[in-house]
């Protein structure tokens, strides 16, 4: 009963709302405003439990005393007073929850994201290595459009923007939407199986 339950409710709730997206009738239309609903009040208590997990995960890290863990009290420590100031002070641009925010998770991210730019950098250098025909035309068609995205590109060609934007419009367009298709073909594939109960991995691995 663990993994029937789960299933058969999976699969009668999404089977319900794929009919709620093709058949406009005012009973079908109205349960399934109502599961969507549900789903906001089953995602807050999800979230909740995915805090407590990584609260317990992070404090038995501390108490063990493995690799790093002084970093596990910065996050709970963080993690508990970014909740309290939210909490009982809001979260209003005035607040100091807001100021916080700004001020240290904002850089934070920032700076996180300039190094996955160097991390991208070293991949895109190993991956230029012209060994075949497709690695050296992908690095001739890379450098031209990082150099016509920025000024300097003008300024050794005025036409070289002008060919970056036809690369992007087009050849890049192109590739992107079949990627883009591919995907939502995958997705869709996977979410017919889970709603069948053919792909049970969701349930906690196994068949």
């Amino acid at each position: 009963m663990r993994r029937e339950v789960p299933l058969a409710l999976t699969m009668i709730f999404g089977i319900f709302m794929i009919l709620e997206f093709f058949v406009r009738h005012p009973f079908i239309t109205n349960i399934g405003s109502e599961f969507q609903q549900w789903t906001i009040i089953v995602a807050a208590a999800a979230i909740v439990l995915g805090v407590l997990n990584v609260a317990r995960i992070h404090a038995n890290k501390i108490r063990t005393k493995k690799k790093d863990w002084p970093y596990s009290i910065f996050l709970i420590v963080g993690l508990v007073v970014m909740a309290l100031l939210g909490i009982v002070r809001g979260i209003g641009e005035q607040s100091f929850f807001n100021y916080l925010y700004i001020n240290a998770y904002v850089p934070m991210q920032g700076t996180m994201f300039s190094l996955l730019a160097f991390y991208i950098a070293s991949a895109a250098f190993r991956a230029f290595r012209i060994r075949k025909f497709e690695a050296g035309l992908l690095a001739i068609v890379a450098v031209i459009v990082m150099i016509g995205r920025v000024p300097i590109g003008a300024a050794i060609w005025d036409r070289l923007p002008g060919i970056t934007s036809y690369i992007m419009d087009y050849p890049n367009l192109a590739a992107k939407r079949a990627i883009l298709i591919g995907a939502a073909l995958g997705a869709i594939s996977t979410g017919m199986k889970v709603v069948l109960g053919i792909e049970r991995n969701v349930l906690g691995g196994g068949s």
